[in-house]
């Protein structure tokens, strides 16, 4: 059950007003704070002991709360009763805001925050307690200030920059159809166009996959890949009736042109072969890197223990 506002009014005359705060009439979980000469002075023990007759009572000093080492739970106490003196009040008036900003952020909705042994001090705490969100109740002659935490909550108030509705421009018809017809493909403005129209004889008939060969007609340089028209075949007969010129590489080295068989059989002697070895090694890098006597002078470069191989069948010769 929500605590309801109480407005505490002074029965007596100023002369016959108690020295023991009294608490209030509200049910409910209160919290006291206090200050070191309130403790010693037994301000603060006679509030609590007045307190603890009708309700569960949660302690603290000012002083924990203003440096952060205790921080209240949100909406957990009815009321709020602060004992401090006048001297502690004039020399926390500085970060009185902060200390009610805790207080109202404690406080259950319709929860009272008193303020007592006031005296003189403060005279500004009633407009301190308005910007920070109370409501003030009453203020006694005897230093006592009550307030009230308002019903509803700071979460449950609406910005009025998130409830304004956003402005729309107006839209133009013409603008949008012509938009639209720009981006439709079958515009009744734009007429259709017939594609088998655009083919002509030549393109309707069907090519043929690969055209037969002729022994001296002109033909494709190189066979496709999976030939079916015999270039294929006529290309390895070619190749293997075709002549192959080799290089010797001694100093009087002499050219022999021989078949593709006595190629490969000279290729597979040299591979099994030891390979030649220079007393430079640089002899396989060109003229550049050879000595006056190196009997591969003249030859191009090539790989350590290569021969040289010249194709008469290149285009090139």
């Amino acid at each position: 059950m929500a605590p309801s506002a109480v407005y505490y009014t002074p029965q007596t005359a100023p002369s016959q007003a108690q020295e023991k705060p009294t608490a209030a009439p509200v049910k409910g979980p209160a919290l006291a704070i206090g200050s070191p000469a309130t403790a010693q002075d037994g301000k603060y023990q006679s509030l609590i002991t007045s307190l603890e007759q009708s309700r569960q009572v949660e302690r603290h000093m000012v002083d924990r709360l203003l440096d952060g080492a205790t921080t209240l739970a949100p909406s957990s106490f009815a009321s709020v009763h602060v004992s401090l003196s006048p001297a502690e009040y004039d020399a926390l008036a500085p970060r009185i805001p902060e200390l009610l900003a805790q207080l109202l952020g404690g406080l259950e909705p319709l929860g009272t925050v008193h303020i007592l042994n006031l005296d003189s001090a403060l005279p500004n705490l009633p407009s301190e307690l308005t910007l920070a969100g109370f409501t003030v109740l009453s203020a006694s002659q005897d230093g006592a200030l009550i307030a009230q935490k308002p019903a509803h909550s700071a979460a449950s108030s609406v910005s009025l920059k998130s409830a304004a509705l956003p402005l729309r421009k107006k839209a133009d018809p013409e603008r949008k159809a012509s938009k639209k017809a720009l981006w439709t493909l079958n515009a009744p403005s734009t007429p259709s166009i017939d594609a088998e129209s655009l083919l002509t004889e030549a393109d309707r008939q069907r090519p043929e996959a690969c055209e037969p060969v002729a022994g001296a007609a002109p033909r494709r340089k190189k066979a496709c890949k999976n030939c079916t028209c015999g270039l294929a075949e006529i290309e390895a007969e070619m190749l293997a009736q075709s002549k192959v010129v080799l290089l010797d590489g001694s100093q009087d080295g002499q050219a022999m042109e021989v078949s593709q068989s006595e190629k490969a059989r000279l290729m597979a002697a040299a591979a099994a072969a030891p390979k030649a070895t220079s007393s430079c090694g640089k002899c396989f890098l060109g003229d550049a890197f050879r000595c006056s006597s190196c009997p591969y002078r003249g030859l191009p470069m090539f790989k350590p223990g290569e021969k040289v191989e010249i194709d008469f069948g290149m285009d090139d010769i």
